[in-house]
């Protein structure tokens, strides 16, 4: 039985089936047109927007450039689904500027991209993950990998 690709936060990124490749989703305000992610779909949460205006999905740049980088080295806490059985694999975060929308937006980066393959000011692009598996679903998120491939 095949199981569903499901995206571990629904309205986070598109399905990368979609026309225009995988994308990571905003909103747009447009009083201010502050551009938000996570996105915010009750109010505009910049101090500054004069009100009034509208909240829109907005598809984020696909590219950016590495703003900073760690690894995780401990399995995280509960909530987050880790095997306590499974042999732990450090994974790698990193912190990545959009192109267009010059905002810094975290997640991991794609399998087998160590610190040592990333560096500040690489550029990268945002692609389709696999967090976990279930017995009901694939449970999908956004990984960032370099352009062309790791250093």
């Amino acid at each position: 039985m095949e199981r569903t690709r499901t995206p571990v936060v629904s309205g986070w990124f598109t399905d990368s089936g979609r026309e225009g490749g995988f994308r990571l989703l905003g909103t747009r305000c447009s009083a201010c047109t502050a551009v938000f992610f996570p996105r915010e779909d009750a109010y505009c949460r910049n101090p500054h927007c004069p009100g009034g205006g509208e909240l829109a999905e907005v598809p984020l740049s696909p590219r950016g450039r590495v703003w900073s980088y760690t690894d995780g080295r401990y399995r995280p806490p509960a909530p987050y689904v880790s095997d306590p059985d499974a042999p732990w694999e450090p994974y790698t975060l990193v912190a990545v500027e959009l192109e267009a929308e010059r905002m810094v937006v975290l997640g991991q980066a794609a399998p087998g991209v160590t610190p040592a393959d990333l560096a500040v000011g690489m550029e990268v692009e945002v692609e389709c993950g696999v967090l976990y598996e279930d017995a009901d679903a694939v449970r999908t998120t956004w990984r960032f990998r370099p352009v062309g491939g790791a250093r």
